[in-house]
């Protein structure tokens, strides 16, 4: 990846790619993961991903990837707008992986790398 990283909350995303590939893991929340990716697109980072991509709802899974430049400098208004509406998306879907047995945590993980991969295919880091 030529100036850009991967931003997660994602154990999975970790296990899956190599040291080749450099990846941020926090461990936290999707909110406070995307408010992280807002405190660096503040910074002068853009966004490469979408932050709501795929069909899954924020609330309906604890996890989260987005892929991000390194890039510092003035802030990117189109990025800052993705990442502050998908915040505010957050607010209006009911929390519901909380409730989810822990069987289901495996497939949260996936589906959020596979959403991760799909993007990858269309990004060189």
């Amino acid at each position: 990846m030529t100036g850009g990283y991967i931003l997660t909350n994602n154990p999975l995303v970790t296990e899956r790619l190599g040291p080749d590939v450099p990846v941020e893991y926090l461990q936290c929340s999707y909110k406070s993961l995307l408010e992280a990716a807002r405190d660096r697109i503040h910074l002068g980072a853009r966004l490469l991903s979408h932050p709501l991509s795929g069909s899954v709802k924020p609330g309906e899974t604890p996890y989260k990837s987005v892929i991000l430049t390194k890039g510092k400098g003035d802030v990117d208004e189109q990025s800052l707008e993705l990442i502050e509406n998908a915040i505010l998306a957050c607010a209006k879907f009911q929390q519901r992986c909380d409730r989810y047995p822990p069987s289901v945590d495996l497939d949260c993980r996936l589906i959020d790398w596979t959403l991760l991969e799909g993007a990858l295919a269309s990004v060189i880091l």
